[in-house]
């Protein structure tokens, strides 16, 4: 609980600023299914068939305090021009200035987002850091466990055009359950 009152300022001074305060993360989804328990007939094991590959879809995403998903995805590992672009969304979909908290990855510190917070449409972002490991704080990692876990699960995909529609389709689903969204932020805020 101690290293998560480094972000309790933050939290203040956003609430004073009216920024509205976007948690993010990367995570990627692979070809390979979530298998989690799930029921069938007595003696008739479920057994779920998929080619073995490390074929994968990056996503990067965003969760406010309302519930409101945002999400990117890409058939290649994020970079930092690719960071710059999820930012610029989140600057046309929400108005206002934000806070935008995420972890301490490389591609979150690179030169290329140092020269776009200093852009005329990057002050109206102010980046924080989590602590070292602690996906207990970001909600972000919830939505992440939420998609794979129950909207996904099972799922045996032929393709990565496959993966990315019924991800999409998955994301829709859970971007109407806003309660469950926010509860996840506020459980995220109750750690800080």
């Amino acid at each position: 609980m101690l290293e998560n009152a480094a972000l309790a300022p933050s939290k203040k001074k956003a609430e004073q600023e009216r920024r509205t305060i976007v948690f993010v993360d990367e995570a990627g989804f692979y070809l390979l299914p979530m298998v989690v328990r799930t029921y069938a007939l007595r003696g008739q094991t479920p057994v779920l068939r998929v080619r073995l590959t490390r074929d994968h879809l990056s996503a990067i995403g965003g969760i406010t305090k309302t519930g409101r998903l945002f999400m990117q995805m890409q058939e290649r590992a994020y970079n930092a021009e690719d960071v710059v672009r999820f930012l610029r969304m989140l600057l046309r979909k929400i108005s206002g200035p934000l806070l935008v908290i995420w972890d301490g990855s490389p591609i979150h510190r690179a030169e290329v987002v140092k020269q776009f917070l200093s852009s005329p449409m990057g002050k109206r972002v102010h980046l924080e850091r989590l602590p070292g490991y602690a996906p207990e704080v970001n909600p972000q990692e919830q939505v992440w466990n939420l998609l794979k876990r129950r909207e996904l699960k099972n799922l045996c995909c032929r393709d990565l055009a496959h993966l990315r529609q019924e991800l999409v389709r998955a994301k829709e689903r859970l971007r109407h359950r806003r309660t469950i969204l926010q509860h996840c932020f506020a459980y995220a805020l109750d750690e800080v």
